[in-house]
Order: C-alpha cells, then sequence, then structure tokens
C-alpha cells in the first residue's frame, strides 16, 4: 500500500554544485515544479555548514565536487545524529553502477543521472518524499 504525502511546496532544498551553471540549471528545474525555498552552496564544507545552521528538508548534491565531494558530504550528513534522516538525492555525471552502490551504501535516498529534466528531478523527489 502506498500512501501519498503532499509535499510542503515551502520546505527549505539545499542544491550544492561547484559548478554554477548546474545549480542555475537545478534551481530553474525546482523552481518550475513549484518550490520556493531553494538554497544554493557551491562546495561540501560550505553545504555542511548551511545543514547545521537551518533545518533542510532535502539536499540534492553533485557527486563530483572539490574539495569535498557529494559522497563525502553525504557520510557527513549520515554521520551527524540531527541530520542523519535528511533526504539526500545524489546527481551524478556518470552512469557507473558503482557510482550508484557506492551512492546508496553511503545512504544516499536515490540517484539521478545528468543530464535530467523536471520530469526526472520530480520523481526522484516524490520517490524520497512524496507526491506533489
Amino acid at each position: 500500500m502506498t500512501v501519498n504525502v503532499a509535499v510542503n511546496m515551502d520546505m527549505n532544498i539545499l542544491i550544492v554544485d561547484d559548478y554554477k551553471t548546474m545549480l542555475r540549471i537545478v534551481h530553474s528545474l525546482l523552481t518550475q515544479l513549484g518550490f520556493t525555498n531553494i538554497h544554493e552552496a557551491t562546495d561540501g564544507t560550505t553545504a555542511l555548514s548551511l545543514l547545521r545552521e537551518k533545518e533542510f528538508s532535502l539536499v540534492i548534491s553533485d557527486w563530483n565536487m572539490e574539495p569535498m565531494t557529494g559522497l563525502q558530504l553525504l557520510r557527513e550528513v549520515r554521520a551527524d545524529d540531527a541530520l542523519k534522516a535528511l533526504p539526500f538525492i545524489m546527481v551524478t555525471a556518470e552512469s557507473k553502477t558503482e557510482n550508484a552502490v557506492a551512492a546508496k551504501q553511503a545512504g544516499a535516498n536515490n540517484t539521478i543521472v545528468k543530464p535530467f529534466n523536471a520530469e526526472t528531478l520530480k520523481s526522484k523527489i516524490v520517490a524520497v518524499v512524496g507526491q506533489f
């Protein structure tokens, strides 16, 4: 039995990517989907600070970043008692199976392979946080 949970479109979402163009693309897709509180970080270290300062309902993070990768960020989030239940979607440019497996093992709720569109993003968010 599936239960449709209404998603709060005002929830705080943090997108993390060291590539500003990708931040703009994901921000735009989330806006198209109706989300209004979208925050950005250009690296894992900044993202972790933001996550510890403010309450977020979802993280969408790129895998390949410097100096802290998305996978390292995910591991830090899962190791933090205050953050460990936070829904986390990992974005990667590589469709390698081992990347998806590593992300899952580290605690990612879902993964998305670039490039992707609003529908793909919506389906991944629905799988993680519920219908909207």
